[in-house]
């Protein structure tokens, strides 16, 4: 990128939300200035993200002004009002919800397979879910090599797709079943919904 963004995270205080910004940190994604939001319990929490702190905000009218980029992970209700606004305030927003995936004027993206639908946005970016997404890096390259006409795909979800409560309540359940009870921290960094 030429140069640092405004990012914005909606939902920072969730499993997927601390895994974005775990990733962010981690790949040093160029920001000049970022805004961390999640529900009201959360407000005022404070999270340490490269080397600083940053205060968790609650989400009102004008907060995403200033905004380059907004990764908005929040259930679908949310994003649907909370998208337009961002967008409305000069942002752009990478939906991770299922808000967005099926308008016809908001492209649907898997950066390895069709990058070129970025160039239609009109300030929302969607993406498939979890398992879609995974998979579409293998079928993508191979559809365009050998052109697939059928997939059948079974999926088994992770607890992790009902958040930190599902988490802890599986960590409290197989403690029960084991002396040792079973290490989840792979669960609670993959952040798979």
């Amino acid at each position: 990128m030429a140069s640092d963004l405004n990012l914005s995270v909606v939902g920072a205080t969730g499993l997927v939300g601390a895994e974005m910004l775990r990733i962010l940190e981690e790949r040093q994604f160029p920001v000049s200035k970022l805004r961390l939001f999640a529900s009201p319990r959360s407000e005022g929490k404070e999270i340490v993200w490269a080397g600083e702190k940053y205060v968790v905000e609650t989400l009102k009218p004008g907060c995403f002004v200033g905004s380059d980029l907004v990764l908005m992970e929040v259930e679908s209700p949310l994003s649907r009002e909370w998208t337009p606004a961002a967008v409305s305030e000069g942002a752009t927003v990478i939906d991770n919800s299922s808000a967005w995936r099926m308008h016809e004027d908001v492209p649907l993206v898997v950066t390895e397979v069709n990058p070129d639908a970025l160039a239609s946005h009109r300030g929302i970016i969607a993406n498939p879910n979890c398992t879609t997404m995974v998979l579409m890096t293998a079928l993508g390259p191979l559809d365009k090599v050998a052109g697939l006409e059928r997939v059948v795909a079974t999926t088994f979800q992770a607890v992790s797709g009902s958040g930190q409560k599902g988490i802890d309540a599986l960590e409290h359940e197989s403690a029960a079943l084991s002396e040792d009870g079973f290490d989840l921290e792979p669960l609670r960094r993959s952040g798979a919904n």
